[in-house]
């Protein structure tokens, strides 16, 4: 689930610099708290999600475009992989990292383009696309779900304050929807190094995964920015080791880097955090303002974490509910998984090629200086995507973030590859206009 600290108007902790300490007690100022967080989403989830388990029908027939990923010389990572690795996964070595060997972009049934890796000697591409469809069907459940839509619309001002304070999206369908997301991205990401582990298939892989433990693991060990930048790099930094009853766990050296990863991530938060709010004078909600970009790059979701406490994904929190122990985690990761491996044998797909006129330099059509960026989330994305462009003489006129849309002046079909390949080294993954959705025959 989401959990990055966002821009606020009033100081949530009370820390140097806030007049909170003398202001009157307001439940529905923002504020930072975790466990409050994660209680108000488990509230809302606890009576039931998605609604009625769906029997999936019909097929849908989807056509992908794959593009082999070129490593540097003498090396099986990118030069955006080996820059990302350098800084920001220290200790992390090269060995312990498994990349991809294609790119992949398609269009799902919702008409969205999107974008994922995978490997040829693995599972191939139908676990991202299926995984895609698998979260598409469940964010519709969600949107059906006129209980939980009842629940949400009932929440008081002191439970948006908590999500206000602690989350990046705010709104709990929102987060929802997010933490679905995550776990196709795991499922995505763990499909890398498949071909070391005993499952032949793509349910297989799901299924053992899930009994293995491996989604919690990603969401107690690892931190948000770490699987959502390489994922979008088309790497993994684990090293799976298989057990003799099937089931399959990171090796030591894994856990313990990926805890080092991590601590070292929320140091450097609190070092900006601490020298924003001491040396500087700065109230909390003033330094999240001014040093954006250093806590956006750093993961700004542990600037707040109080010294010492160990961060996990607010749905892997265990709470006690009407006397009843509760966590969300599992309910999603189990329903996730049942949905993936029910679309797996229903979605048809075909490889399409590459048409080399695209290419050439010749002028550019108009519809042609269209192309989507599936994983623009956030403003800071969309500066540094349009500040790419510009730095190459490439004109922005259009950029909006709901729709990952951008218009820009390419001069022509060639130059624009030129574009994409350096959008591509810096993590992001431009694809064309989308062409028409995928064929569903009948809905899932």
């Amino acid at each position: 689930m989401s959990s990055t600290v966002p821009h606020r108007s009033a100081d949530p902790a009370g820390s140097a610099g806030s007049a909170s300490s003398t202001a009157p007690h307001r439940t529905d100022l923002p504020r930072y708290d975790r466990r409050a967080a994660s209680q108000v989403l488990a509230r809302l989830a606890e009576p039931g999600l998605f609604g009625a388990p769906q029997s999936p029908v019909g097929h849908r027939d989807i056509e992908f475009v794959s593009a082999t990923v070129r490593s540097e010389p003498d090396s099986h990572l990118t030069t955006s992989q080996r820059l990302y690795l350098e800084r920001f996964m220290r200790p992390c070595r090269p060995e312990q990292v498994t990349t991809a060997t294609h790119r992949l972009t398609w269009t799902d049934s919702d008409g969205i383009p999107n974008t994922g890796h995978y490997r040829a000697d693995g599972l191939g591409p139908i676990v991202p696309i299926a995984a895609r469809e698998a979260v598409l069907v469940l964010w519709h459940a969600l949107e059906a779900d006129t209980a939980l839509a009842a629940r949400i619309g009932g929440l008081d001002a002191r439970s948006h304050a908590v999500l206000l304070g602690t989350t990046t999206d705010h709104e709990p369908m929102e987060i929802l929807r997010v933490g679905v997301e995550a776990a196709a991205r795991t499922l995505a990401q763990h499909a890398l190094p498949a071909r070391r582990t005993p499952y032949r298939s793509a349910a297989e892989l799901a299924r053992g995964l899930r009994d293995s433990g491996i989604f919690t693991a990603v969401a107690t060990r690892w931190y948000w920015e770490l699987q959502a930048s390489t994922y979008r790099r088309g790497m993994i930094p684990v090293t799976l080791a298989c057990r003799p009853d099937g089931s399959v766990r990171y090796t030591a050296e894994t856990v313990a880097t990926l805890r080092a990863m991590k601590d070292a991530t929320i140091a450097e938060a609190h070092t900006v955090m601490r020298r924003a709010t001491t040396v500087e004078g700065l109230s909390v909600a003033e330094a999240i303002d001014r040093y954006h970009e250093d806590l956006d790059l750093i993961s700004r979701q542990y600037a707040l974490l109080p010294p010492g406490t160990r961060p996990s994904c607010l749905a892997a929190m265990p709470h006690q509910l009407e006397g009843r122990h509760y966590t969300l985690l599992p309910l999603v990761v189990d329903r996730f998984v049942d949905t993936f491996c029910a679309v797996l044998d229903r979605c048809r797909i075909t490889e399409g090629r590459i048409d080399p006129a695209t290419l050439s330099d010749a002028p550019i059509d108009a519809e042609d200086r269209i192309f989507h960026v599936p994983d623009m989330s956030c403003q800071h994305c969309v500066r540094t995507i349009t500040a790419t462009l510009e730095s190459m003489g490439v004109p922005v006129t259009e950029i909006d973030l709901a729709s990952k849309r951008v218009v820009a002046e390419f001069r022509s079909p060639r130059n624009r590859a030129r574009v994409f390949d350096v959008l591509r080294d810096g993590g992001y993954n431009p694809v064309s206009a989308p062409p028409p959705a995928a064929a569903a025959e009948n809905a899932i």
